[in-house]
């Protein structure tokens, strides 16, 4: 124990598990109930959030480079392994505690009013402080083992609200389909988990990464199949080529609900767990290669598919698989790199959480509009949009501020964030040509991130309005307890790139800093690469410019007086067809994967080795086998005693034939 108020860290998790236990009681006992179950849904990450700042203070007052680590109790105590269950305050768990918590905090206060007439609203709540107490768990947690509780207690919890509303079939589907997909990424989580123990004999983060530059051999076999399993994990969790698929159905839960995954919790955990084990990945440069080009890859498709999505969400869906391969990007590329990535993330959660909200209270707009008028038009469509900006003008005006900010424009957060990125992987390109490649995809995203994004708030806010005369005069700004929690989000997007000011603009660079023990060993590891003071200019100009050119090119291209509601709109031709079909990857699967499994699964495992096998010839056959062989020997039980004592004399007499024979 340190004495300090870093000692109080395990409250922060328990305050969100009280919530759960609570807000469950509350969800069986009294479901009507709201009162109660606001105080507490919002109280309990509030208070979370007040203990994570105090943690940081009291970390930072201790003016340490090592972690501090609390042992609570012995968990798994199994030979030489042994597992406790512990948390670790360092530099990199402290960063993520109180974006977790602070971002989680204000979804909260928004879910407020945007699940006020919902029945299910205690269970609503019950499960999202559940989702941030494993998430907690996940960033807290000193071993592979209890970071692995919290991994697939966010997947569990991504499940109940995916599919919150499940009598609806979709919902109750899409919620399935994030749930599998991300088993098949866990699955190489556990590998990796069991082969890290064979190697090193300890799962705990300390004892592992200390041992691992005599137990593996740098560029090895063993330490690339470790990385390349962990990062399989990572494709899963935050939905990477080849399993993102789960990440744009998962638009089916509530709003809130995307807010808090695409922002401030489960996506992100992948690129924390390459962050945390960035040694690891320092040590397989193949690995890092994956990771970098993986993300490079994933952020441009990802990106051409937004540009034809008419569903607001989907939309931003998208674009969280887009930034969240920036941020791979960086974590894959090592070394400084790291700090960028982890810089990104904080911002991409500031302003993705604004672009979440924000589309929310759209969407809240439209429901209310057409529930008055009662119509049954789709509220997530843009092209039942249009000119709300005269409507709805703070969430417009705050969601130009995110729009800005993930267009890199400056001097915004996401300017800042992604210009660190792009400058850190050029540098690294200079000994190693690949990364140039990866660099130049994160140009081309960048413009197309500009173009899809800057078309989602024209079709949306501006040009004329198709949302109908009668729904038009139900139109206006969301309460203010849904907007207050945008206007902060709207702050921290406009002000959040001070975290880490870079020296090229007189800055003092401070996360890069604060997050120099967490990298420090790889960087030992890696070529130290820096560009000129020149080129880093020239960097920042080009990726200026690009981000210009996709908002004006949007203003230019895009004719809004062409757009006409969905259900008049004429079906996209040629390519454009084939980005609004996502590549067809989802009907790909279905070919290649899906349909194959269910086949096998029905008509050989189910109808031929289950019912014809097991219960036919196993169970049931040796029931009719029990049942033929009582019917036989009913025969011989006539309850006639001659009868008894002639078979007795001829069993005797075939006993003395065969003695005598």
């Amino acid at each position: 124990m340190t004495g300090t108020a870093v000692d109080l860290i395990w409250l922060a998790p328990a305050l969100a598990l009280l919530g759960f236990v609570l807000n469950g009681t509350l969800a069986l006992a009294r479901p009507a109930t709201k009162t109660a179950v606001s105080i507490i849904g919002v109280g309990v990450l509030l208070g979370a959030f007040a203990i994570g700042i105090a943690v940081f203070r009291s970390f930072v007052a201790l003016h340490t480079d090592a972690p501090v680590v609390f042992q609570y109790w012995s968990w798994i105590p199994v030979g030489s392994l042994q597992v406790n269950v512990g948390f670790q305050v360092d530099q990199l768990s402290t960063v993520m505690l109180l974006v977790v918590t602070g971002v989680g905090s204000l979804i909260h206060i928004f879910s407020v009013g945007y699940m006020q007439e919902d029945p299910g609203y205690a269970r609503y709540f019950a499960y999202l402080n559940l989702f941030v107490f494993f998430m907690l768990l996940l960033v807290l947690g000193s071993s592979f083992p209890v970071m692995f509780v919290g991994w697939e207690g966010v997947g569990l919890c991504s499940y109940l609200l995916i599919g919150f509303w499940f009598s609806d079939k979709v919902n109750a589907d899409a919620g399935r389909k994030a749930f599998i997909m991300n088993r098949i990424g866990d699955f190489g989580f556990m590998v990796a988990m069991f082969m890290i123990f064979w190697s090193t004999g300890s799962l705990d983060f300390g004892t592992v990464f200390s041992h691992a530059p005599t137990a593996f051999v740098a560029g090895g076999g063993a330490i690339t199949a470790i990385t390349l399993f962990l990062f399989l994990g990572c494709t899963g969790k935050s939905a990477q080529i080849p399993l993102y698929t789960w990440l744009p159905d998962a638009m089916a839960g509530p709003t809130p609900v995307s807010a808090l995954i695409h922002a401030a919790t489960m996506v992100t955990a992948g690129v924390y767990l390459v962050a945390r084990c960035n040694l690891l990945f320092a040590m397989a440069p193949v690995s890092g290669a994956v990771v970098a080009g993986v993300g490079a890859l994933t952020a441009l498709f990802a990106a051409t598919i937004a540009l034809k999505q008419w569903d607001i969400k989907r939309v931003l869906a998208y674009s969280t698989i887009s930034q969240l391969g920036y941020m791979f990007v960086a974590v894959g590329t090592g070394g400084a790199a790291i700090s960028a990535g982890i810089f990104h993330l904080a911002t991409h959660a500031f302003f993705k959480a604004l672009l979440f909200l924000g589309s929310g209270s759209v969407i809240f707009a439209m429901h209310r509009a057409y529930h008055a008028s009662h119509s049954h038009e789709d509220a997530q469509d843009m092209r039942n949009m249009g000119g709300l900006a005269r409507h709805m003008p703070w969430t417009t005006t705050l969601m130009w501020i995110a729009t800005l900010a993930i267009a890199g424009v400056p001097p915004l957060s996401g300017f800042f964030s992604k210009d660190e990125i792009l400058t850190a992987v050029f540098a690294r390109g200079t000994p190693q040509p690949a990364w140039l490649v990866f660099g130049g995809l994160g140009l081309v995203t960048a413009l197309l991130t500009a173009f899809y994004m800057t078309r989602l708030m024209l079709y949306t806010f501006h040009g004329p309005n198709r949302t109908g005369g009668e729904e038009r005069r139900h139109l206006f700004e969301a309460p203010w307890i849904m907007t207050a929690p945008l206007l902060v989000l709207g702050l921290l997007s406009l002000a959040g790139g001070l975290l880490n000011v870079p020296e090229l603009y007189h800055g003092n660079a401070w996360l890069q800093h604060w997050l120099e023990p967490i990298s420090r060993s790889s960087v030992a590891l890696l070529p130290e690469t820096h560009l000129a003071t020149g080129t880093e200019w020239m960097l920042v100009g080009i990726a200026v410019a690009v981000a210009a050119i996709g908002i004006v090119g949007a203003w230019r291209l895009l004719n809004l007086e062409t757009i006409v509601p969905a259900h008049s709109a004429p079906a996209e031709r040629g390519f454009a067809r084939v980005l609004r079909n996502k590549w067809y990857v989802d009907e790909i699967y279905d070919a290649l994967i899906v349909r194959p499994i269910v086949w096998l699964s029905r008509e050989v495992l189910w109808k031929w080795i289950d019912q014809q096998v097991i219960d036919g010839a196993l169970v049931n056959g040796a029931a009719r086998g029990t049942r033929a062989v009582g019917w036989a020997n009913r025969w011989l039980q006539t309850g006639q005693v001659g009868v008894y004592v002639a078979v007795f004399l001829v069993g005797v007499l075939l006993l003395l034939w065969r003695a005598m024979s």
